[in-house]
């Protein structure tokens, strides 16, 4: 995309014995202005539409993407019905996960002593498959230098970790790097499709196979806008102090969303965790913003969210209150509908988005 990726990844196809690929020539070559897309981020709306464009003129099945400096990856496939199916960040980590396990379990190596890396805020799911097959998956806080150094602290105790990811379209693989590699992504899904072609499926059908196998998995991630920090520092006091007659630690957080029960609660900001008495302390570091993780639960149909909210590090002014939620169930269309009913909880009530004027993404 306007970037550094034609030439490592044309040598990495031409080394794996791949046909060649049919670049987007309007954005085979590095351009600091980016002049095709408003933002040259692969995750952004409409920074694909050109890749797609030039896939349904040469009849092509899969776009491929890396991002200007080739370190993170997103990827499409075009439906039965013509129609195209971009996969989320969640999405091909949970694929690349599954695929990984499943080449490691292929060599016959005791699972054990198999371990995969997730920041945080991506999906829960990779945690559901190590749970039901038998190895270890660690999360750690958002960014790969948590990732990578989780991954080497691993390895140091006796595990493989032959892949990590975070939601937010970066992959890492292998030993060599311990960071998101764009390249390495692209190849990885390309042998993904071989594989998969081979056995008559597609990366969606397989994706629909984990979801029939470990239950249905879906996230909806996106901000709200603040333009002053002492109007974000009130809003997460009033989080936590919301039911001053159930005082825990000299904190009181939300017991319900959306008619789930909040089962458990992750404060990375005073360093909480409900599920770990007696000390009550976490065992991710810290975080130098607001951040909390809820997890939360229908007993009766046994759907369950993670909602984590947390405040922008980087960016400039407006501030941005960041939430990532996934809701998770054997009913797909169970999960699909409550996620809205999360999002309008969290705003109208939790936020007071209204009162304190905040925008909505």
């Amino acid at each position: 995309m306007h970037g550094v990726s034609d030439r490592f990844v044309s040598e990495a196809f031409s080394a794996f014995g791949f046909a060649p690929y049919v670049p987007v020539v309007e954005q085979q070559e590095p351009d600091p202005e980016f002049p095709t897309v408003r933002f040259p981020n692969p995750e952004e709306k409409g920074a694909l539409d050109l890749a797609l464009k030039t896939a349904e003129h040469e009849d092509a099945t899969y776009v491929l993407a890396q991002d200007p400096d080739s370190d993170r990856f997103s990827a499409a496939e075009r439906g039965p019905n013509g129609q195209w199916i971009t996969f989320t960040g969640d999405q091909l980590g949970i694929i690349f996960g599954h695929w990984t396990f499943e080449l490691y379990r292929s060599t016959g190596k005791p699972l054990n002593k198999l371990a995969i890396v997730a920041s945080t805020v991506s999906s829960k799911m990779i945690e559901t498959i190590a749970r039901v097959e038998g190895f270890k998956f660690v999360e750690c806080l958002t960014g790969f230098k948590f990732i990578g150094n989780t991954a080497l602290d691993l390895v140091r105790q006796g595990y493989e970790v032959p892949f990590g990811y975070e939601e937010a379209i970066g992959y890492m693989f292998g030993s060599e790097i311990r960071d998101k590699d764009g390249v390495a992504a692209t190849v990885s899904f390309a042998e993904i499709v071989i594989a998969l072609h081979g056995q008559g499926k597609t990366v969606s059908s397989y994706l629909q196979s984990l979801y029939s196998r470990y239950g249905y998995f879906q996230t909806s991630n996106s901000y709200f806008i603040c333009t002053e920090v002492t109007t974000i520092d009130k809003i997460f006091a009033r989080i936590r102090s919301y039911n001053m007659t159930d005082l825990q630690n000299g904190l009181s957080y939300p017991h319900e969303i959306a008619g789930l029960r909040v089962t458990s609660v992750l404060d990375l900001t005073t360093g909480y965790d409900s599920t770990n008495p007696p000390t009550y302390k976490p065992t991710l570091p810290l975080s130098s913003g607001h951040m909390i993780q809820f997890r939360a639960e229908n007993a009766e149909n046994g759907t369950k969210i993670v909602l984590t909210t947390r405040t922008s590090g980087t960016e400039p002014k407006p501030m941005q209150i960041k939430y990532y939620l996934e809701g998770s169930g054997q009913d797909a269309e169970t999960v699909t509908k409550l996620l809205p009913r999360v999002v309008a909880e969290l705003g109208h009530v939790w936020l007071e988005a209204e009162k304190h004027g905040l925008g909505y993404a």
